[in-house]
């Protein structure tokens, strides 16, 4: 069974407990390990690493990027998770579980030059990199071993080696024949994680797994499948796809794939963004709009921090809302010019979400960017009634060149500490 040192990069013939040339235990062995080439990057808590990189005295604290006690969690490190803290979480109850941790303002300009210099990394591995956000992305490295003098596990340890030696911050990798497999396998060892499913394997891998590991397949779908009967793959192994197609329409043939491991996606580096979205399903419904107004200005800036990462700006913002009912809704404002910026997408989606207040409690928020295209021009000059536009803008991009030069706490909004948390 061919291996790999992880530190030390040596191949080897098979497994070992320690790596005979470095003599660590980092030794990576699998029957297809040098024949798959399909990989999935994931940065571990990119967010906080970032943080704990530009302020090493974090190094071995709780670290929650977000906003003050009414607000919600952005992120946080593994040692808050060890606590229990979770993305999208409201920041008392974080606190609450975590009373010790740092919480640190997120800084959107500094996590989008970190992902450029790891995708500089990626890019000159493959021209085959497909960024699904900041932190993470598909490689094909399909017919790289020839160019680069290794195979594609070899080429990948390297790379999640030199971001963390290089850029600071740790990845983990999944590797498999498709993109399906190899996003499930980077979450499978995290931080600093490297898993590999073969082609021989992948019945036997997904067979016990739940549904929800199928992209696509949220809470509704999730109770949708349970009302058949179907809560594991195993369950959907035994349909026959025309039986799928007839309970679930289009989305039942994708079912019947996917829990064979069947997935033909290419990676596309060219693939047309066509829209920029984020949203996030509360573990318990929401009615409070002090809290729902905070996870639509965190959810804001992360489509903006998306949209300035790929130099694009949109028209068209759209708020989504899903009811205790699980009732989608979905509204859109349309603008008088194309945004990247976090204030100006934030404040046509919320009079979007008062509007629909009446109508809660939510299980889930999620804010859009579409009619995308090159940023240009964009948030120059605002709508004619807001005289006040284009200094905020200027306000914005001024604010995260602050912070990503003298660091989160130079600088925090109001309105991502919430109501009620002045500076008092």
């Amino acid at each position: 069974m061919p291996a790999l040192c992880r530190d030390c990069l040596v191949t080897l013939p098979a497994a070992a407990a320690r790596c005979p040339a470095c003599g660590r235990p980092r030794v990576l062995a699998h029957p297809e390990l040098f024949a798959l080439s399909i990989a999935h990057v994931d940065c571990d808590a990119f967010y906080a690493s970032v943080e704990k990189r530009d302020a090493p005295d974090l190094r071995t604290r709780p670290v929650i990027v977000g906003g003050g006690r009414r607000g919600v969690v952005s992120a946080a490190c593994y040692i808050a998770r060890i606590h229990g803290v979770r993305s999208a979480m409201p920041m008392f109850q974080a606190l609450r579980l975590c009373p010790d941790a740092a919480v640190i303002a997120p800084r959107h300009d500094r996590y989008a030059a970190v992902s450029r210099a790891i995708r500089a990394r990626m890019e000159a591995l493959t021209p085959a990199v497909e960024p699904l956000s900041l932190d993470e992305a598909f490689l094909d490295l399909t017919g790289t071993a020839r160019l680069h003098g290794a195979p594609p596990a070899v080429l990948l340890a390297r790379l999640v080696r030199d971001i963390e030696a290089e850029v600071g911050v740790t990845a983990s990798v999944g590797l498999s024949h498709n993109k399906f497999l190899a996003k499930i396998a980077s979450d499978l060892d995290k931080p600093r994680g490297f898993s590999v499913v073969g082609r021989a394997e992948t019945e036997a891998f997904l067979r016990d797994r739940p549904v929800g590991v199928i992209w696509g397949v949220g809470a509704a779908a999730q109770a949708g499948l349970s009302a058949a009967g179907i809560h594991r793959i195993s369950d959907l192994l035994r349909w026959d796809e025309a039986a799928l197609v007839a309970r679930f329409g289009a989305q039942g043939a994708r079912l019947w794939r996917l829990a064979r491991g069947i997935d033909a996606r290419p990676v596309s580096a060219d693939a047309p963004v066509k829209s920029i979205s984020n949203e996030t399903t509360f573990g318990e419904d929401i009615a409070a709009p002090e809290l729902l107004g905070a996870h639509l200005w965190r959810l804001s800036e992360k489509v903006a921090d998306r949209a300035k990462a790929h130099g694009l700006a949109g028209r068209v913002v759209t708020l989504k809302l899903k009811r205790a009912d699980f009732r989608l809704l979905t509204r859109r404002s349309s603008l008088r010019e194309p945004t990247q910026m976090a204030d100006a997408i934030w404040r046509a989606a919320d009079p979007l979400l008062a509007a629909e207040a009446p109508r809660a409690p939510f299980r889930l928020i999620g804010v859009g960017l579409s009619d995308l295209g090159p940023a240009g021009a964009a948030d120059r000059t605002g709508d004619l009634l807001d005289a006040q536009h284009a200094r905020r803008a200027a306000a914005e991009r001024a604010t995260d060149a602050i912070r990503a030069r003298f660091g989160a706490g130079a600088i925090l909004r109001g309105r991502a500490l919430g109501p009620g948390d002045g500076a008092g």
